[in-house]
């Protein structure tokens, strides 16, 4: 061999070895990159899961039911009394005093007995004998590449990047997900959509609308005599208006109420006690006018 292919020989081999340097650096470069990945998804998980359990918490949920456990199965060693099952009996001592095994007697054929010629095991053959069906779909047949079975292929190795950016493509949508949960649990279950002093408004005028009719049903039977006139005047300048103030007091407490807002929401109670003071002596009023105008 000339000096010049050995220089071209040293020149491939000093190529190879950088190809290979390269190779192991962008090799190592990718390993890094993903573990990156990885670390960042954990901490995206392990977030999402103190979310969901704040979120749970807020529901009402403290944790999920544990599921349940699988019945324990028979062990090793032990029979169940089944048919075809046999226990697993213990081997005989070996050694210098162990008394050796007597043969076993034959069948007449020259053959031995099998388990049916040990005493005490009358009536109880070697081997159960299936009928041909069974015994096909019972004993496994060995495949050979020269047959007309072909064995089946192994699964191809999973890409760490392609599970990695389908998990990642997951916790963007638990992300999502968990988003409009949040938003829905800040919306409380009374007219969810009405804004907050809306809502005090519908509560509070609904609560002295039950009461102007309670006040109606008052005035009728101080008609027939069943109510004097300071009881009435007293329940309407009074008592319902307080029954419909702490009525709707309750109502914006119990459903007016978001269920991840910290702290607790405004009622207007100015507003509230303006409003069912007003409403049901209106409706005494109203009342009145209406008799007035028909007769």
């Amino acid at each position: 061999m000339s000096f010049e292919e050995y220089a071209a020989l040293a020149r491939q081999l000093s190529a190879q070895h950088r190809a290979g340097e390269q190779h192991a650096a962008a090799e190592s470069a990718r390993r890094r990159d993903l573990h990156a990945a990885v670390d960042y998804l954990q901490q995206r998980l392990t977030a999402q899961g103190q979310r969901l359990d704040q979120l749970g918490r807020a529901i009402g949920v403290d944790q999920p039911p544990p599921a349940p456990a699988a019945p324990p199965g028979p062990s090793a060693g032990q029979g169940t009394g089944t048919p075809g099952e046999t226990a697993a009996w213990p081997a005989p001592p070996s050694g210098a005093g162990a008394p050796s095994a007597a043969p076993a007697p034959g069948t007449g054929d020259g053959e031995p007995a099998g388990a049916a010629g040990a005493p005490g095991r009358a009536g109880v053959g070697a081997y159960p004998q299936l009928p041909a069906g069974e015994a096909r779909l019972a004993l496994p047949t060995a495949v050979s590449p020269a047959g007309g079975g072909v064995p089946a292929q192994r699964a191809a190795a999973a890409d760490p990047a392609v599970e990695l950016e389908l998990a990642r493509r997951m916790a963007d949508e638990a992300d999502r997900h968990g988003q409009q949960a949040e938003l829905l649990a800040q919306r409380p279950a009374l007219l969810p959509t009405w804004s907050p002093l809306a809502r005090a408004v519908a509560v509070y005028a609904g609560c002295g609308a039950a009461a102007g009719v309670l006040v109606l049903m008052l005035v009728l039977a101080s008609g027939v005599g069943l109510v004097d006139g300071f009881t009435l005047g007293a329940w309407i300048c009074a008592g319902l208006p307080a029954v419909a103030f702490f009525g709707g007091y309750l109502v914006l407490g119990r459903w007016g109420r978001p269920a991840m807002v910290a702290g607790t929401p405004p009622r207007y109670l100015p507003l509230g006690f303006l409003i069912c003071f007003l409403v049901v002596p209106m409706a005494y009023c109203a009342y009145l006018l209406m008799v007035r105008g028909l007769r």
